[in-house]
């Protein structure tokens, strides 16, 4: 998943970092709120991990940020010293997802991101992927609209099926990028618009099939149901 960690703490946010990589997961790292803001702004994350207190603007001022003026309903996380039950429920009641107090345990660390992510995510199928018309053979990465086989790339698959599984979510380039491509830099953005093209063309991402494959300007894609306002 992609996370995205707010912690002003260089030594903690580097052992963080390195817990969360270990598990699996593509981090990007922010110190202060306003860069972190600043790439939220134009970029989507899966998770953000947001320690409360940090200088110039609070943590609790990032999340009323991310729900209120971004409308943002991505998990977060807090991150914190402060142990008071008023603390917890006041972060809770704000839209926090959940809430760690620190000194942080790695186990319980993970464990918590996975749990969160549980419960806005559907679990994944091991198989296949069905939303018909479309179904996705995820091991044979074969795909077919109707009784009609579709013949993509692995890229175009791994891309679409990425773009199903988020169904109705504005992700963003960079995002996209990470998820198919990983952090490449010898991948440009461009590369992505490019996909974007011929699935929507192979796959005939038309509002008679269901769906329509949009962008958004200067930011990147949703793939949503065509009867969906």
């Amino acid at each position: 998943m992609r996370l995205a960690m707010l912690e002003d703490d260089r030594d903690q946010s580097g052992t963080l970092a390195a817990w969360l990589q270990d598990a699996g997961h593509d981090v990007h790292a922010f110190s202060h709120a306003r860069e972190l803001m600043k790439v939220a702004g134009r970029e989507s994350f899966d998770l953000f991990l947001i320690d409360w207190m940090l200088p110039e603007i609070t943590g609790a001022e990032v999340l009323r940020w991310l729900r209120v003026d971004r409308e943002d309903p991505t998990p977060v996380i807090f991150v914190t010293a402060r142990d008071a039950e008023e603390d917890i429920v006041a972060a809770l009641g704000a839209g926090a997802d959940d809430y760690i107090v620190k000194p942080v345990r790695r186990l319980e660390l993970i464990s918590r991101i996975s749990a969160v992510l549980r419960r806005v995510r559907p679990k994944e199928p091991e198989r296949e992927l069905r939303v018909p018309p479309y179904r996705f053979d995820l091991t044979q990465k074969a795909c077919s609209l109707g009784e009609t086989k579709i013949d993509l790339t692995d890229k175009e698959f791994e891309l679409a099926v990425f773009l199903f599984r988020n169904l109705g979510r504005l992700l963003s380039r960079g995002h996209l990028l990470e998820a198919v491509w990983g952090r490449n830099p010898n991948v440009a953005t461009r590369t992505i618009d490019t996909h974007v093209s011929r699935l929507r063309t192979k796959l005939a991402l038309r509002p008679e099939n269901g769906y329509r494959l949009t962008p958004t300007y200067n930011y990147g894609y949703r793939l949503e149901r065509a009867t969906e306002e």
